[in-house]
């Protein structure tokens, strides 16, 4: 079958930035070297640029995980045009695509399936589905936001200015255009290319699958901390609506810790988290799908399987009766009604209704290791 055409510009745009990553950076720094105003505005670069595509064309356009004012949003549209990764229009309409029909090769963009060369940067290399670029019929309700069009529209001015101005502005303040042009400008550019690709490549192959085996997509702490937390990629592709990926307070997010910390201010407001019930089940229902995977061909499976779904089923049911008591306490509490009876002998119930679940919890827990030993 006949390759699809190649896409010029992506192949000039990735070989040139490249060979100069790889080369001239090096030489660069071997012959004048590189100070330190040059490192830190490249750092800082490196996450203005990089958390502008996952808080911004991700989590905010792609997925609407949360509402920002128009200020948020011309910076975020600023910063992912300095990504040089499309408009925001055209990625977004990428990634829903890839959400809707992720791993099916022909349909997914950047389908993992087709190799990790592929879903990282081959798929911008070749016109394998030419009406990507003028069909944007799944973003209508972005074509509605005057920030998302305006960057569209105005796409190659802004990615020069940002891309070339905005070192070259550093460079002259700091009395070195070049050194400043090759590490905040071209550097900066190859490593938030490959991060970010990483999330199409290596966080569907590198990682465990603690809430969904239905796809590709891993958990992986430390992807994470080189995406921005976009390395929780199993939690995200079966609870895309959430503005969390790391959704431990200690698991490595910026980009939620930056859209939370805006919040404060009133600059992000209507942020969205997935209900904790679904979550937990989400987890419960992998762990039961596994034990079973794993004791089917044991001697007895039967009954072990048996027993270990009833104590599962008995589970979600006492964590039903839990998180249906602390939804009601929560509604209490948001109406003023602190010192209601009604409160008082709900929080006693739901005291209850916790430990029961959690002893349950223990319970299938214990079963389900003992199964295997």
């Amino acid at each position: 079958m006949k390759k699809p055409r190649l896409i010029i510009t992506n192949v000039m745009i990735f070989t040139i930035t490249g060979l100069i990553a790889l080369i001239g950076i090096p030489i660069e720094g071997y012959f004048n070297g590189f100070d330190m105003q040059e490192i830190i505005a490249c750092v800082f670069l490196i996450y203005f640029s990089g958390m502008s595509i996952t808080a911004g064309y991700h989590r905010l356009w792609s997925h609407k995980t949360y509402d920002a004012n128009i200020f948020v949003r011309v910076v975020l549209a600023l910063g992912g045009a300095m990504a040089l990764q499309n408009s925001i229009l055209h990625w977004c309409s990428d990634h829903r695509v890839h959400h809707k029909f992720v791993d099916q090769n022909g349909k997914d963009p950047y389908s993992a399936k087709q190799g990790f060369f592929f879903s990282h940067i081959g798929w911008m290399l070749r016109e394998y589905q030419s009406h990507r670029y003028d069909n944007y019929s799944n973003c209508k309700d972005l074509q509605k936001d005057s920030v998302v069009m305006w960057q569209h529209r105005h796409y190659i001015p802004i990615v020069l200015a940002m891309n070339f101005g905005v070192p070259i502005l550093l460079g002259w303040l700091n009395g070195d255009i070049l050194g400043m042009l090759l590490l905040a400008g071209v550097f900066r550019l190859v490593a938030v290319h490959h991060v970010t690709f990483f999330i199409n490549s290596l966080a569907h192959i590198w990682g465990k699958q603690p809430y969904t085996d239905k796809n590709t997509a891993r958990d992986n702490g430390i992807l994470a901390f080189f995406t921005f937390g976009e390395g929780y990629h199993n939690y995200h592709h079966i609870f895309e609506y959430d503005y969390r990926n790391g959704i431990k307070w200690w698991q490595f997010d910026p980009t939620k810790w930056l859209i939370r910390g805006l919040s404060y201010f009133g600059w992000t407001k209507n942020l969205r988290r997935c209900p904790e019930e679904r979550i937990e089940k989400a987890k419960l229902a992998m762990m039961m799908q596994r034990a079973q995977q794993k004791i089917e061909d044991m001697q007895g499976a039967e009954e072990v399987i048996s027993k270990l779904q009833r104590e599962y089923d008995l589970l979600i049911v006492k964590m039903s009766e839990y998180y249906a008591a602390k939804k009601r306490i929560l509604e209490i509490k948001q109406a003023n009604l602190r010192k209601s009876y009604e409160n008082l002998e709900l929080t006693y119930k739901y005291k209850e209704l916790k430990q029961s679940m959690l002893l349950q919890k223990q319970k299938w827990l214990e079963l389900n290791q003992l199964s295997f030993a």
